[in-house]
């Protein structure tokens, strides 16, 4: 579709407004109708989650789109994309081995499921668009390509002829390419981008350790020094060019000086300059250009995003836009209709509260400047609380409410009573740790569970218990589950003497050892402990994405391998009598590192072992060693396998991932709150609805709460404030997206007023000359 907004009505051409999205024309600016509310609810989600897709503006493809983007769509996506990925495992070589018929019905069913939802994409978009998504091409090519794939090589397994299952290694494209992985698909746009001011310094490293080959083949090659097996020592050029570069990775070390070292102390000057010059120097130089041209086209893409979602939010005011006196607005009733629409699941206090923060005067309708950040207020996860009594105040108020027990509950919610208990759990952890066949240690352990026990009741006591024992209370229902568990298995342990291998006893240790879990709420009592706990917490969906585009390499890499080294290393057990049980069931092996070190399970025989393999390789510590013994089994050149691997995972790859995480880390860590979040708290404090993290006894953990309402209970301070009726409360983890994320470390650089090139123009629908100022963006975001 065009970047405007399409009218409606037949008939009539939108011309376009000064903000340059097309707006109704006519004599006096009509209410928007359901449609359009539709319409602008839609721009409203796709900018509230960073959505770029250019669906079409009918009424029957709205409601379309709408279905496309369900959850219950994009889940049965990533169910069949899993499913899909998971026939390696099914598959020759196969951890669990399934006939050939059966994985194919599964991958033509998966396939199919791809092309509806391709299909499904189709019917929202406009043919010009979905013909020049390049996503929706690979999608389709990788479709007949693994068709065609399973036709010939099942053709060929009739006649009994063996093939390789080539287009295997396509099926992560399927991860990477639908709209709902953009987060992957970003980062792996961001390496590419990356890549050709990495491939210099990449290559300069590469001419370094081949100076440094030369310079080592002359000094040693003709001594006639061996390696610690027999071999030659440094007399063939590839050879010293794969144990220099393995230096690098300080794999080798010392095992590779050694024999010169042995001849004369002074060639260690040798090995110890090129490790100063190539790891500590021209690798630290490398993780800096990474980081660097990675952030920079990294900020491009989130700059994309801010002028996207900028964009559509232009396009929702526009269609719900009407005019009050010399400027458009949005009037109340359009407002909270369309955040009903949008955000069906809050609550309706908090959806009052967003109307006080966007229309602080109360004059009936919201402006512009205003309406504009209605996105980000939704992603701004407020905690709409009330005020709940005790059964026991109600059942028993005289009791509850004596000075007697107002003095425990004030006990119980005071600061002194967690640290107790924080030190009794670090008592308890030395307990644990000492004999405990000792009867002192034995009887002690009854006196921690009694406290534990004490400590669940007076917590019950004095909180409400259905708040205490809130779904998002995790570390209340985990104490309690924990202690619960630990009381039966003492008393089965102390009523049943069992003889059986797996005792009570032993069920016992494990509840122990469960328990000093416990010390992380310890931790979390500690105020920068805590600020480091949270700030990895909030990154965690960061690190996800790039376990996906690790998953997506990982796949790759393993059904190559699987390809070139299947049954070439076997492993037996230590009973076999196999007469290569001791060489990994190779010959080639014999007497080699590979086998002397027990490697034989380090193998490409299925996919679960594939991927231990590549997990070795990716930890760097004698990777060496595995790849010269599938060397062995197979041919030199298939080192170039284990390089491109470390390549691109471990220099690049890793990289990468450290550089993004320093990034994200140091803006959840450094950083105050954005301005939309100091904006909701500061109208909270103004209604006299805020509760303060002070303010909110520790019992309660109302941090943890993540729900559109929680009822506060309890506490004489909490029931002087009922009175005010509704309480809120920022949520402390803030970004529900990776987008929000990445967006709060760049959104600083952005000026408010630059609304930057028009829709068509960063999505390439249309020719555009961009602006100077900006950076040049890509295609299929």
């Amino acid at each position: 579709m065009s970047g405007t907004v399409e009218e409606l009505e037949a008939g009539n051409e939108a011309p376009l407004s000064e903000e340059g999205s097309s707006v109704r024309i006519s004599p006096e600016l009509e209410l928007p109708t359901e449609e359009d509310l539709l319409l602008a609810a839609a721009y409203v989600y796709d900018a509230q989650y960073n959505r770029n897709i250019p669906f079409e503006t009918s009424p029957q493809a709205i409601r379309f789109y709408y279905l496309y983007n369900h959850w219950s769509m994009q889940i049965a996506t990533y169910f069949f994309i899993f499913l899909d990925l998971s026939l390696a495992l099914f598959e020759e070589p196969a951890v669990y081995p399934l006939p050939f018929l059966a994985t194919s019905l599964v991958e033509v069913l998966c396939l199919c499921t791809f092309f509806g939802r391709l299909v499904q994409f189709a019917k929202v978009t406009s043919r010009t668009v979905f013909w020049k998504d390049t996503k929706n091409i690979c999608i389709l090519l990788t479709i007949l390509l693994t068709l065609l794939d399973i036709i010939i090589y099942g053709t060929l397994r009739v006649f009994n002829i063996h093939s390789v299952r080539w287009s295997r290694c396509l099926r992560p494209l399927f991860l990477i390419n639908f709209p709902e992985s953009r987060q992957i698909r970003r980062a792996f746009r961001s390496i590419r981008n990356t890549l050709p001011e990495v491939l210099y310094v990449f290559l300069l490293l590469i001419f370094n350790v081949l100076m440094f080959s030369l310079m080592a083949l002359k000094l040693f090659g003709d001594r006639n020094l061996k390696t610690v097996e027999g071999a030659s020592y440094f007399t063939n050029i590839l050879d010293i060019m794969f144990d220099l570069y393995v230096l690098v990775t300080t794999a080798n070390s010392p095992y590779v000086m050694m024999p010169a070292y042995n001849l004369d102390w002074r060639y260690s000057l040798f090995f110890i300059t090129y490790i100063v010059i190539n790891t500590y120097i021209f690798m630290s130089v490398f993780l800096a250009v990474v980081y660097n041209n990675y952030r920079k086209h990294l900020k491009n893409e989130i700059r994309k995003l801010a002028y996207m979602k900028r964009h559509k939010m232009i396009k929702a005011f526009n269609i719900l836009k009407t005019q009050e006196g010399p400027e458009f607005v949005v009037k109340e009733a359009h407002w909270k209709h369309l955040v009903k629409m949008v955000a069906p699941d809050i609550s309706n206090s908090h959806r009052e509260l967003l109307l006080r923060i966007s229309d602080e005067e109360q004059k009936g309708y919201v402006d512009k400047k205003c309406f504009l950040r209605l996105a980000d207020l939704l992603n701004i996860q407020v905690i709409t609380m009330k005020f709940k009594r005790h059964p026991l105040e109600i059942w028993m108020p005289h009791v509850y409410k004596s000075s007697g027990s107002l003095f425990i509950q004030k006990i119980v919610q005071h600061r002194v009573f967690v640290w107790i208990y924080d030190v009794i759990i670090l008592i308890n952890a030395v307990f644990i740790a000492l004999d405990e066949k000792n009867p002192f240690i034995s009887y002690a352990e009854w006196v921690f569970l009694t406290l534990y026990i004490i400590e669940i009741l007076l917590k019950l006591y004095t909180y409400e218990p259905k708040t205490f024992f809130a779904r998002n209370q995790f570390w209340n229902w985990f104490d309690t589950l924990i202690i619960i568990a630990a009381l039966m298995a003492t008393i089965a342990n102390t009523a049943i003497k069992s003889a059986i291998e797996y005792n009570s006893q032993q069920i016992l240790d494990i509840i122990f050892i469960l328990r000093l879990l416990r010390l992380i709420r310890i931790v979390d009592s500690i105020q920068r402990f805590r600020v480091i706990l949270t700030t990895l917490i909030n990154i965690i969906p960061t690190m996800l994405t790039f376990g996906g585009l690790v998953l997506v390499v990982y796949y790759m890499f393993a059904i190559i391998g699987m390809e070139l080294f299947k049954d070439k290393v076997q492993f037996f057990s230590e009973s076999s009598t196999d007469t290569h049980a001791l060489d990994c069931g190779n010959p080639a092996l014999k007497d080699s590192t590979f086998a002397r070190s027990r490697y034989c399970k380090n193998n490409f025989n299925d996919l679960a072992s594939s991927f231990i393999v590549l997990m070795e390789l990716t930890v760097v510590n004698q990777w060496h060693v595995i790849a010269g013994g599938f060397a062995l089994v197979t041919h030199e050149a298939t080192k170039l396998f284990f390089i491109a691997f470390h390549i691109v995972v471990v220099i690049l790859i890793v990289n990468i991932f450290v550089a993004f995480i320093l990034e994200a880390f140091f803006v959840e860590y450094s950083l105050e709150k954005s301005e939309i979040e100091t904006t909701i708290e500061k109208k909270i404090q103004e209604l006299g609805m805020g509760i303060q993290e002070e303010d909110v006894p520790d019992g309660q953990l109302i941090d943890n709460m993540e729900t559109n309402e929680n009822d506060l209970s309890g506490g004489e301070e909490m029931q002087k404030q009922s009175s005010k009726g509704l309480f809120f409360r920022i949520a402390s983890k803030r970004y529900r997206t990776v987008d929000a994320l990445l967006q709060r470390m760049f959104e600083s650089e952005i000026s408010p007023e630059d609304e930057g090139p028009s829709l068509d123009e960063i999505l390439n629908l249309s020719p555009s000359d961009m602006y100077p100022k900006n950076p040049t963006f890509e295609n299929s975001a």
